[in-house]
């Protein structure tokens, strides 16, 4: 039996972070994934996701985005290749908007100028947009393009012989965790079990504050190209009214503009997805697109599913649901992490040290808002 001090279950972005940061502090690590950087199912797939400094979700949320930044320069700069693409970002929303209002709030507790635009003055901006008048917008500095294809690749790299690639199951013991796969048996002191939307099937408790949904995406390909190049269009989110939010990128692969809605799909099994992404799931965002962002608009040409797991609202903070949980589980040497909710993959390098913490330093504990306790079931 092979031992470790620690064993992180599940190498995406989170998981995949975590190893290396362990690795990076001299923990006796090991990572079990069956599937490697490319694969096309969870929630760490695809080549982009959105990084932003001032987060609407959250405004604790600025100084994690800072300390994830650094984490991505390091790695941008350890391995010459690109990781983050500076591209500002265009949040816009109708008149009261709640999204553009945090935003705005955010950038400016930090003591940014005051981002605010009026809708003229972003369509002539930006040319590819037809903001309505009466819309509120921000565009933001501090944003890019995460190139999360790249990231896997390299995490898995610097992880190198430390992963087994294999599926595996687990056993929590009062002094550790065992781990099984096909051919192997493994002990560890402790575990961090960061298994994407799969986290609630292996702890049921925890599982009923879960939901995961599937996120349809689309890439169209743009009626007018010129106004959607990188450097002449921002990556956006576009707040039409309540759980009706689309965000979108710059055609930066010559693959078309991605866009999706950010809201969420129909919950489902994380093992049954069903087909790719039908033309009813993305015709709300060609609608989108057409009506507010024309120049980006125009036929599907490819397609995708990944999947959001949401955290219901807490009853002991105030939480309305979506945040981030990152924490000892109780009565064992597990730490969980469900940092997914469709807006953590910026934050990975920040997450992946305080899961390294939790799983090494005693003392240490994640921010309240990421704690079980917010919870009353495990206050």
């Amino acid at each position: 039996m092979r031992k470790c001090e620690v064993a992180v279950l599940g190498l995406g972005l989170m998981g995949g972070a975590a190893l290396n940061a362990l690795l990076d502090a001299g923990v006796d690590a090991l990572g079990f994934d069956p599937v490697g950087p490319g694969s096309d199912r969870g929630s760490s797939h695809g080549s982009c996701r959105i990084f932003r400094r001032f987060n609407f979700e959250n405004p604790n949320y600025t100084s994690l985005s800072d300390e994830a930044h650094a984490g991505w320069i390091r790695l941008q700069s350890e391995s010459g290749q690109t990781v983050l693409t500076e591209t500002p970002v265009l949040e816009a929303g109708r008149s009261g908007s709640a999204m553009v209002a945090s935003s705005r709030a955010a950038a400016i507790a930090k003591g940014r100028a005051d981002p605010m635009l009026t809708a003229a003055q972003a369509n002539k901006e930006f040319p590819a947009f037809t903001l309505p008048d009466d819309w509120d917008v921000v565009v933001q500095d501090g944003g890019a393009i995460l190139r999360t294809g790249v990231v896997m690749k390299l995490m898995r790299a610097r992880a190198g012989n430390r992963v087994i690639a294999e599926r595996a199951s687990f056993t929590p013991h009062h002094n550790g965790v065992s781990i099984r796969t096909a051919t192997q048996e493994f002990f560890a002191e402790r575990a961090i079990l960061a298994l994407g939307p799969w986290l609630g099937r292996a702890l049921p408790r925890l599982g009923a504050l879960l939901n995961v949904t599937r996120q349809a995406v689309g890439w169209f390909d743009p009626a007018r190209p010129d106004t959607v190049a990188l450097g002449r269009f921002p990556i956006f989110i576009l707040d039409r009214g309540p759980n009706d939010m689309v965000y979108g990128f710059p055609d930066f692969e010559q693959h078309g503009v991605k866009a999706a809605p950010h809201n969420h799909g129909r919950v489902v099994d994380p093992d049954d997805w069903g087909p790719n992404a039908t033309d009813a799931e993305l015709r709300p965002i060609g609608e989108a697109l057409a009506a507010l962002v024309p120049g980006a608009a125009g036929p599907i040409i490819d397609r995708d599913v990944c999947l959001y797991t949401n955290t219901a609202p807490a009853d002991r903070l105030p939480d309305a649901g979506e945040e981030f949980i990152i924490d000892r589980w109780p009565d064992s040497r597990l730490i969980v992490c469900s940092a997914c909710s469709g807006h953590g993959a910026k934050f990975a390098p920040a997450i992946g040290q305080r899961l390294a913490r939790l799983a090494t330093d005693p003392s240490y504990e994640a921010e309240s808002f990421f704690q079980l306790s917010r919870y009353s079931q495990f206050a």
